[in-house]
């Protein structure tokens, strides 16, 4: 049979063949020249056609060299340390015929004569499309574009076109150049695969590294096996109009999740509209004409509540104005009457009501330290001299440093609505934390530690009066028994449980609701009396009020802080009865989430006192202090100090 390309003006048909032995036959089994059926394809028939195959390949070699005869045929001599040769075997008749229109696939082989020397060999597709081995892999994932490798190895183009064989190597510089004149060939209208050389060199002129071998035993093709074939990881597979193309996988990423997309409603939604907002779900549904009628009431009253809001803001905005105008005006009776003599406020009852009004401002430095006194007799240079020792304590590295972290965040917490002492850009920040270190100082002689909230007592301190004096009136005014108990520690533990229990007793006989509740929730005055008298209110009540209430603390001393925290039990006794425990004392720290919300909703600020956002401000305060008058005395207070504190 002619096994010639369909190209029949190639020059190549006048040239001489080589005569074959008889049964040696190159014809391939899946060749589109042929009007015969495809082979079955199955791994025995490629079994058998192989040791056909191999078994006509032992007479046609004629000695010992095998594949050298066969290259020196072509006219090629092989180094066997610097070529890779890609040839076609039907290019030339002195080689093997094979089909040329059958793009070929490569198989590296070695010769048993040039144990170094790589060759590669085009075979039929049926040996490119199928793998030999009994254990077949799969294949692997291959690319559009393979990385091209940079090697030593030069690769080499054969010539076959014309009637002598010319071989030349390539160099990876060459290989732009016989693309592009392929490319001008193409233009001219002579597509480059027409000619048979292109199928075995032009994609394979690009330099590739070195190849593993694979061992191909033709000396002795009748003891070999298809097992003893070991078939690299193919190259892309060629294509073929006889044969189903195969795919490789292409694993797409998944395509990503779907996200609901939110969608905003301009009115109430269909559910709104038919779910009645006036009645529980468990109850009978109403008709429609009177559920809406009561929701229509229902946005009345809510409106009008509001209104009330609003007014009685402005109403509180007013009487505060106008306190402060009766305080500016009341100044002159200050400078005249009371200045010269604090204590004629407590013979004289008009001057004593004007006290519990409020001292003016620019007052308060005297009258603070004058109700105070200096008990502790200091003078005027010890706020100087603690606070040399504290900077050469801080100097040297012997200041503690868990004081001076509780330091740091005491007053990073200290009045936060004024900003006058933000570590970051505070003005008087360093002034703070000065009189603090002095402080610690101080108390460090006796033995005493840093008390959290004592940043608030100083910070208000510094607001009304010079670092020194302040010094000297903190100091003083934590000698007051009741505030030295709750800043001694642990040493005074004892005096603490029975001011305790002094609280108690006085919410009993004045609040007997609150009380009760209190006790059936288990909720003791150690759950939240320390954290107002600690900071002295200033964490919990407004900046005015909380003024206010430190006015007459100087002058009635610790009897009036108890009067305080009843008023403030007071004025939140419509919030205290919950059911629980836990939201109790919630609300006890101004933590309640319900309240926080509404006064998010409304706008109010909540920087400045925790229970402003219960409504506790100076009015309503003073109000329920001034209520207290009907069965608050002071002879309970100094029988009670009497009974739980005998040596006091």
């Amino acid at each position: 049979m002619d096994h010639r390309s369909d190209d029949e003006d190639s020059p190549r048909d006048a040239a001489p063949r080589t005569s074959l032995p008889d049964g040696f036959s190159l014809d391939d089994a899946f060749s589109d020249n042929e009007d015969m059926d495809v082979p079955e394809f199955s791994p025995a028939a490629i079994r058998q056609e192989l040791a056909k195959r191999m078994k006509a390949a032992e007479t046609w070699q004629t000695d010992a060299g095998g594949l050298d005869d066969i290259v020196t045929k072509i006219g090629f001599s092989v180094d066997a340390d610097a070529s890779v040769s890609t040839f076609d075997i039907d290019a030339d008749q002195d080689s093997p015929p094979s089909l040329a229109h059958s793009p070929p696939s490569r198989i590296q082989s070695q010769s048993s004569s040039h144990q170094d020397s790589l060759y590669d060999v085009p075979l039929s597709s049926e040996f490119s499309s199928v793998s030999l081995s009994d254990n077949q892999l799969p294949p692997p994932l291959q690319h559009e574009d393979p990385e091209e490798i940079v090697s030593d190895y030069p690769a080499v183009q054969i010539d076959l076109s014309g009637s002598q064989v010319v071989a030349k190597e390539m160099h990876p510089d060459d290989a732009s150049d016989v693309r592009a004149s392929i490319e001008t060939d193409a233009s001219d209208g002579a597509h480059p695969m027409h000619h048979p050389q292109y199928a075995a060199s032009l994609d394979h002129i690009r330099t590739k590294g070195p190849p593993t071998p694979v061992n191909v035993p033709l000396a002795n093709a009748g003891a070999a096996s298809t097992s003893a074939l070991s078939i690299p990881s193919p190259a892309p597979l060629p294509t073929s109009s006889s044969l189903p193309t195969p795919t490789t996988p292409k694993f797409a990423d998944p395509p990503p999740p779907k996200r609901h997309r939110i969608t905003r409603s301009v009115g109430p939604s269909m559910l709104d509209k038919v779910i009645s907002k006036t009645r529980p779900p468990y109850l009978p549904p109403k008709p429609r004409t009177e559920d809406r009628k009561h929701q229509h009431d229902w946005e009345e009253m809510m409106k009008h509540s509001r209104a009330a809001e609003e007014k009685r803001r402005r109403a509180l905005q007013e009487r505060r104005l106008a306190r402060e105008r009766r305080l500016e005006e009341s100044i002159e009776i200050w400078e005249r009457e009371i200045i010269p003599d604090w204590t004629v406020v407590n013979r004289n009852s008009a001057l004593r009501r004007l006290w519990w009004e409020g001292i003016p401002t620019k007052l308060r430095a005297p009258l603070w330290q004058a109700a105070v006194g200096n008990a502790l007799a200091l003078s005027k240079d010890s706020y100087k001299t603690c606070s040399a020792r504290a900077k050469r304590a801080l100097a040297s590295g012997s200041f503690p440093t868990t004081v001076l972290s509780l330091l740091e965040e005491d007053i990073r917490t200290t009045l936060p609505s004024i900003h006058l002492f933000n570590p970051e850009r505070g003005p008087m920040y360093q002034d703070l934390r000065d009189m603090l270190c002095a402080w610690v100082v101080a108390r460090s002689d006796e033995g005493l530690g840093y008390v959290v909230g004592i940043a608030k007592i100083a910070a208000m301190m510094l607001l009304n009066m010079p670092a020194a004096q302040g010094f000297v009136v903190l100091r003083n005014l934590l000698e007051r028994h009741c505030l030295r108990s709750f800043y001694g520690g642990m040493s005074s533990r004892d005096d603490v449980e029975a001011y305790y229990r002094i609280f108690d007793t006085l919410l009993a006989d004045g609040m007997p609701k609150i009380y009760f509740n209190f006790k059936q929730h288990h909720v003791s005055p150690a759950a939240y009396l320390p954290d107002w008298l600690v900071p002295l209110f200033l964490d919990h009540l407004p900046f005015e009020a909380c003024a206010r209430v430190w006015d007459v603390v100087m002058l009635e001393g610790d009897a009036f802080l108890y009067r305080a925290a009843l008023a403030i039990l007071g004025v939140l006794e419509p919030r205290l009865f919950f059911p629980d425990k836990k939201e109790l004392l919630e609300l006890l720290r101004g933590e309640n989430k319900a309240a926080l919300e509404a006064a998010k909703r409304e706008g109010r600020p909540l920087n400045n006192g925790k229970y402003e956002m219960y409504g506790v401000d100076e009015e309503n305060l003073w109000e329920r202090i001034d209520s207290m008058d009907e069965w608050w005395r002071e002879s309970t207070w100094k029988r009670l100090i009497e009974r739980e504190l005998p040596d006091l």
